[in-house]
């Protein structure tokens, strides 16, 4: 079909049209937001792909539930302030997961960490106040109750410090192709891209809890090892210290 020199300028669209295409507000995509991440197929179809993100926050909320169910002499303060301190950091995570409200890396971080380290305290000290009671404690039930909320807690904490440090996190890894950066798992050796879950860094503490040294997965920065030595002692500590004394006293 042959058009005229007016029908072509008048389906041809303007300058001014073509601005205000460009000056329209652009809504959140899910391609900027930390829940999803895009990328692309062999057949240059892009898929999108939910980040596990939503079992560390659920994860972060249990290690508060296990300081509640914990015995009185081995916590500070009442037991359901970790739960609730740990809440207040989640709530805008979850907002910012569900809605199109878009927090900065640093933001996500910070509200992360924070409730981390206090959990990461709180372990500490319930650890150091049951070695200090072991000679009080005379029921062994009590005993083996403490050391196994202790120990699920201790699994749980350090999985959350594996998941937020390995490669800066999990939206920097994504960012930078998911190849290994403070832990490499055995889908990454020689060079290649794998996403771990959560799941993982939760197996990668659960090892680290029981044999004291890592299983498939080998920590390759500083920070990773001094993480996982301090997960081991603390194991080594609660299994070995905590449980032997709670067989002591059922033995009499």
């Amino acid at each position: 079909m042959v058009y005229t020199i007016m029908e072509r300028d008048r389906m041809r669209p303007t300058k001014s049209s073509r601005a205000e295409k460009e000056m329209k507000p652009v809504k959140k995509t899910k391609q900027e937001s930390p829940a999803h991440v895009t990328h692309t197929s062999a057949s240059d179809e892009v898929e999108e792909e939910v980040v596990p993100s939503g079992a560390a926050l659920v994860s972060i909320l249990l290690t508060g539930l296990l300081y509640f169910a914990l015995p009185p002499n081995v916590i500070i303060g009442p037991n359901w302030l970790l739960l609730v301190v740990e809440a207040v950091f989640v709530v805008p995570l979850i907002i910012d997961v569900l809605t199109v409200w878009d927090l900065s890396h640093t933001a996500r971080r910070t509200l992360v960490l924070i409730p981390l380290g206090m959990s990461t305290l709180a372990l500490v000290l319930g650890v150091a106040l049951l070695i200090l009671a072991l000679s009080k404690v005379t029921l062994a039930t009590n005993l083996l109750r403490s050391a196994v909320l202790l120990w699920l807690f201790n699994i749980l904490v350090f999985a959350l410090w594996y998941w937020e440090l390995d490669g800066g996190g999990p939206w920097k890894r994504h960012l930078s192709g998911h190849r290994a950066a403070d832990f490499q798992f055995p889908q990454q050796a020689h060079g290649k891209s794998w996403a771990p879950h959560f799941f993982d860094y939760v197996f990668l503490a659960f090892t680290g809890a029981t044999a004291l040294s890592p299983a498939d997965t080998n920590p390759l920065t500083r920070t990773a090892k001094v993480l996982m030595m301090l997960e081991a002692v603390l194991s080594l500590t609660i299994i070995g210290l905590l449980v032997a004394r709670a067989v002591n006293i059922l033995g009499r």
